[in-house]
């Protein structure tokens, strides 16, 4: 099985997965949706392999009761080892290399500069692509052409493509940059959730459903344009995944509840000693109320009786 996504483990996930794979209590699934994620998402170097002992940790299922385990093992250690040793061999190679003539250096320094351009124009291309015509269909990978049949895990093919519709949703973004993100997100919930259990089809179910809000288009364009990545999408909290317009929303039904509840218990008195910065008038109506511990000074809940401005302070 070969990686579909450019992202690997860092050693603290590699350790952490470790540790699950110790305490997988004889669970075949749960060993192979852990080996499956190291075999993939590992890019072994004898440093790491050194640091983290990851080759020991999983050679000790090389001799388990499933042959689908045994076999996933001795893949992943050969694979791992040929890796390895293609490093190696590409070292000794380059410090055995003779040094350069002017000659080459010359073409060498020909060749830089022919891909630099190359490169540069190749950022104003991209910079000045067309936008994606859907022909006024609703985007989805069906009508878009797009294949999402990544992984041999029908859920999490079909999480790819759920993940697709969402951030397709008034996109003009290409399929390809679309579908790039949506690998991102899955499999940073797969991981995150250490396979396709509850946990990861409740986390898909609630990305999507933040993703494909009409009102949050910010959120969709940074997740597809890479501003946001499929790691920090996955840790986000509700809060931060709302719209703009609903944060706004949910700051003004606070601060009315707020101001409701705290009216409905205390009385209130009118002052001419506060100034209401909105309309500068001086007739204030205000009450005090704990709303710390008990060594913090009062808070004044203040509305202009004018123009009903709002304000506290303590």
């Amino acid at each position: 099985m070969s990686a579909t996504a450019t992202t690997s483990l860092d050693v603290s996930e590699i350790k952490s997965m470790m540790n699950d794979l110790e305490k997988s209590n004889g669970s075949t699934e749960r060993i192979i949706t852990l080996l499956t994620i190291f075999e993939e998402k590992v890019k072994p170097t004898e440093k790491l392999l050194r640091e983290t002992k990851l080759g020991i940790a999983v050679n000790k299922f090389r001799s388990h009761g499933d042959k689908k385990v045994s076999e996933l093992v001795k893949r992943i250690i050969k694979k791992w080892k040929d890796q390895v040793s293609a490093q190696k061999h590409k070292q000794v190679k380059h410090e055995k290399k003779p040094s350069t003539s002017t000659e080459s250096n010359a073409s060498t320094a020909k060749a830089g500069a022919s891909s630099s351009s190359g490169s540069a124009a190749a950022g104003g291309k991209e910079s000045g692509k067309p936008l994606f015509n859907s022909n006024g269909k609703a985007r989805s990978p069906e009508n878009d052409g797009v294949n999402t049949n990544v992984y041999p895990d029908a859920v999490r093919n079909s999480c790819i493509s759920l993940l697709y519709k969402g951030l397709a949703v008034e996109s003009t973004a290409t399929p390809n940059d679309i579908l790039t993100a949506a690998k991102s997100v899955e499999e940073a919930v797969f991981i995150g959730e250490r396979g396709t259990g509850a946990g990861y089809k409740n986390k898909i179910r609630s990305l999507f459903a933040n993703l494909k809000d009409p009102r949050n288009p910010q959120l969709r364009q940074r997740v597809v344009s890479g501003e946001i990545a499929g790691k920090r999408l996955y840790t986000m909290t509700p809060k931060e995944l709302a719209s703009d317009e609903f944060k706004k929303e949910l700051e003004e039904i606070n601060k009315q509840n707020l101001f409701n509840a705290q009216a409905a218990v205390e009385k209130r008195a009118i002052t001419d000693r506060f100034t209401c910065s909105k309309c500068k008038q001086k007739k204030v109506s205000y009450f005090q109320m704990q709303t710390r511990s008990a060594d913090e000074p009062l808070t004044t809940f203040c509305t202009c009786e004018n123009c009903g401005k709002r304000w506290k302070f303590s």
